[in-house]
């Protein structure tokens, strides 16, 4: 169980990732309609190199689905080289083709959402693998479910407050987005600690 709830870790981790680059995806494809005539070349070329990208990442994710930890440990920087990739090209999406507000603030919605998901989706694993355990073995997991819900919550709340002003900068928007990010590595990472000091001996 030890070795499994970090591999957990890991595939909450890259599960984010892969999630967030959909959600980016459907956005800019679906707003493609609304880029001016002249960027429309342009604007196909990078959505077709941040699909190829996201492609990569999840090519790259199922090969070490059965991997070890230690595997996972030492390809977690290539998949961290490749989310920052995928990151920079939306970024040049942003500066040369959604230069506007409104496709912006899409963008930051979808992705906001995104998260979100991630997070409810990550606490319920967690306390769904929680249930198996004896109940005296639980508090920790339990605590951690409890705090990582209420970071969600959080999360979801700074997010809804930046998108309701309406009038920020697309670095500012990242910003968020990245941070929120963060905040759920550290939370997705505690729980999983939690799962493993929990694990009882015999599933060791």
């Amino acid at each position: 169980m030890t070795e499994q709830s970090s591999m957990h870790s890991y595939l909450n981790w890259s599960k984010q990732r892969i999630d967030e680059m959909d959600a980016i995806l459907a956005s800019l494809e679906g707003k493609a309609g609304e880029v001016q005539a002249d960027s429309k070349v342009k604007a196909n070329q990078l959505i077709a190199d941040l699909k190829k990208q996201r492609d990569e990442f999840q090519a790259n994710v199922k090969k070490q689905a059965k991997a070890t930890e230690v595997a996972w440990e030492s390809n977690r920087a290539q998949l961290d080289s490749q989310w920052k990739a995928f990151e920079t090209q939306v970024r040049t999406y942003i500066d040369t083709v959604a230069k506007q507000v409104p496709q912006q603030q899409a963008l930051f919605r979808d992705v906001a959402a995104a998260q979100v998901k991630a997070w409810r989706d990550a606490a319920k694993t967690i306390q769904d693998v929680a249930t198996k355990f004896a109940a005296g073995r639980r508090a920790d997991v339990d605590a951690a479910v409890i705090k990582m819900k209420a970071d969600a919550a959080e999360a979801e709340a700074r997010l809804q407050k930046l998108n309701q002003t309406g009038n920020e900068s697309w670095a500012a928007l990242s910003a968020a987005l990245a941070e929120s990010r963060k905040a759920f590595d550290c939370a997705n990472k505690a729980a999983w600690d939690a799962v493993k000091r929990a694990a009882p001996p015999s599933a060791a």
